[in-house]
């Protein structure tokens, strides 16, 4: 396998990674609006704006290497 076809596989693993957080946040999201919308802010709820916190840092952290290979891919 050719260094382009590994950094191809690469970006396109990142690009799953990231469909996946996306989903999670957006589940985690309609989860916490469903609590709010119930008056039921308690221990559940700031778990998960917790949670929502560290799923959109890691969604940052994978796109932005995402970038930095698709940039990489340039070079090639």
């Amino acid at each position: 396998m050719s260094k382009l076809e590994v950094m191809k596989e690469y970006i396109g693993a990142l690009r799953t990674y990231l469909g996946i957080l996306g989903a999670m946040l957006l589940g985690l999201g309609a989860g916490l609006s469903k609590l709010v919308l119930d008056n039921e802010i308690g221990v559940l709820f700031w778990i998960g704006c917790f949670l929502s916190i560290v799923f959109m840092f890691l969604f940052y952290l994978v796109a932005k290497a995402m970038h930095r290979d698709i940039e990489k891919l340039e070079d090639l």
